[in-house]
């Protein structure tokens, strides 16, 4: 009898890896939005649409994955124009609800609600379109990024997620992010490459179910007191709860940190392209310090705020006489301009501290905490997919529902 050798089977090899890399510097960041943010003002918000298109493009290009950063061919004008779009669109919705409500004041409450439910889902509709906007104005490697599907099907389903998240004080908020992501990124490619997301909505409840316990306390204490008491002592229950709501919104900078530390990496992680997979590293606390960044600079621009109108009301009513300053300001055109400028300079500095910190620095944490494994799988893609208009980035404008 012969033998035949027995070879035993071979270990699977490892996946290549590569990582993210974000170069991009700080200063020259803070200087684009200190900048875009007074055009801003000058522009009457119009340059809005431009600084949206530098950020994006500092953001992309210092972005490096394998020594290549994507490029944003985005503009600013394209954006204009479909804000304008937009604005055609919403101006006569508007206008006609205002004429309804006046011939019928009765039912002004009730027709505040249908008007309710149409700008969220005109917002949900908004918010998919404008990502597919952005995406086909990345390119990387020469290969385009793109995305097809229905804006108003996500809305759809946005609004029956949403529904069942109120319902739920949140609980289903994770089931709610895996279904919508899934929707979109089943409909996004890169070139011939399809997209995919298995993040699931049990695994990111599994990591952020502790904050969302913190993130409801209030309501969970309030039902306690309100059983345990039952009307007795409601003097002693209503100062626990107070004492309790005091120390929930100090935590808040912490629960919303962590939670979107959660979000991020539980995101990252479940995209796919074809074989080209995502891992991120991203620590739960690695944001916890940014929001109370932001936090401070808030109240210090706010101290600085009021003591710049002590000043000017000072100057231009006199400091004997600000006992009726109320009275005396409204006369005077000096303290009337200086109280406008320094608003106008609340918003410029508070928009500068949020873009730095909550824009910039958590792009530049989430992005090095990424790792792309499979990259090669990616290196023999065909182009495809046409260019998408920029009528949903408009609308999310007009709406404020923007992001990255």
């Amino acid at each position: 009898m012969s033998s035949v050798p027995f070879h035993a089977a071979s270990p699977p090899l490892p996946a290549s890896s590569v990582k993210v890399e974000f170069s991009g510097d700080r200063g020259e960041f803070f200087r684009l939005v200190r900048n875009g943010a007074a055009l801003e003002l000058v522009t009457f918000g119009f340059y809005r649409f431009w600084l949206a298109t530098d950020i994006r493009r500092h953001l992309w290009s210092h972005t490096s994955v394998d020594g290549d950063a994507p490029e944003y061919t985005g503009r600013g004008r394209e954006l204009l124009i479909g804000f304008l779009f937009a604005m055609a669109i919403l101006a006569p919705i508007y206008i006609a609800y205002f004429v309804i409500t006046i011939e019928a004041e009765r039912a002004k409450a009730f027709a505040s609600v249908p008007l309710f439910l149409f700008f969220y889902l005109f917002g949900q509709f908004a918010i998919y379109r404008a990502r597919r906007y952005r995406l086909t104005r990345t390119v990387w490697r020469g290969v385009r990024f793109w995305m097809d599907g229905s804006g108003w099907a996500y809305a759809v389903r946005a609004a029956g997620w949403t529904l069942l998240a109120v319902i739920t004080l949140g609980a289903a908020l994770p089931w709610r992010e895996a279904a919508l992501e899934r929707y979109k990124m089943r409909h996004c490619h890169y070139g011939d490459l399809a997209g995919s997301f298995v993040g699931r909505g049990s695994e990111f409840f599994r990591r952020g179910w502790k904050l969302w316990l913190l993130a409801i306390s209030p309501f969970i204490l309030g039902l306690l007191l309100g059983v345990v008491t039952r009307g007795h002592k409601a003097p002693l229950a209503a100062g626990i709860f107070v004492l309790a709501t005091v120390i929930w919104i100090f935590a808040l900078p912490f629960i919303y940190g962590g939670f979107k530390a959660i979000e991020w990496r539980w995101w990252i992680s479940g995209i796919r392209f074809g074989e080209v997979s995502f891992e991120s590293d991203l620590p739960k606390g690695a944001l916890y310090g940014l929001y109370w960044k932001v936090i401070g600079w808030y109240v210090l621009i706010l101290l600085a705020f009021g003591a710049y109108l002590i000043v000017s009301v000072g100057v231009f009513v006199g400091f004997g006489n600000l006992a009726h300053v109320a009275a005396r300001t409204q006369g005077s055109i000096g303290a009337t301009i200086a109280t406008v400028i320094g608003y106008l300079g609340i918003i410029i500095a508070m928009n500068v501290a949020m873009r730095t910190y909550l824009l910039r620095d958590v792009w530049a944490r989430a992005a090095s905490s990424t790792t792309v494994y499979r990259l090669e799988a990616a290196s023999n893609v065909a182009a495809k997919g046409d260019l998408a208009d920029a009528l949903g980035e408009g609308l999310a404008g007009s709406l404020d529902v923007v992001g990255f």
